[in-house]
């Protein structure tokens, strides 16, 4: 699986670690740095949300971890992405059920608010989890794709 990362400046110290640590933890993955290292202070989340979310949506990445602050700012951005389903989990269950149930292809995590380990078990058991494809899931999602394709008009 291709995992594409970016961090606003908040997040760049922890993004660079969760690579570094998954690239030997999880080798079967192609992880891609899409930047942000932290030096800027007007590295802001948009501008990085919009870069992950766009090598989703071109299909360059199958899914992606984005890192900011707190992580809200990044999810609030990368969903405005048509196909981004991000959300900010900073636990284990949220992380995987959010994939299994949702179809979540993006990660956001916060950096001043949780730890680099709690943040390690998430993008673990995000990346090992697996759309259920089971019909309530279905249909629920085809039910946020209506919405998306509404709010496109």
């Amino acid at each position: 699986m291709r995992i594409a990362f970016a961090a606003d400046h908040a997040g760049a110290a922890l993004k660079d670690e969760l690579i570094a640590r998954l690239a030997s933890a999880t080798p079967e993955h192609d992880l891609i740095d899409l930047g942000g290292d932290g030096s800027d202070p007007t590295d802001d989340y948009p501008d990085f949300a919009e870069r992950l979310g766009d090598a989703i949506a071109a299909g360059d990445a199958d899914r992606g971890v984005l890192v900011c602050g707190s992580g809200v700012g990044a999810s609030v951005a990368a969903n405005k992405i048509r196909g981004i389903r991000a959300a900010v989990c900073h636990d284990t269950y949220s992380a995987h059920q959010g994939v299994e149930h949702d179809d979540m292809n993006v990660l956001t995590l916060g950096a001043r608010v949780v730890g680099s380990e709690p943040a390690f078990e998430c993008t673990v058991a995000f990346l090992a989890a697996r759309f259920s494809g089971e019909a309530r899931h279905e249909r629920r999602l085809d039910k946020v794709r209506a919405i998306e394709d509404r709010a496109a008009g």
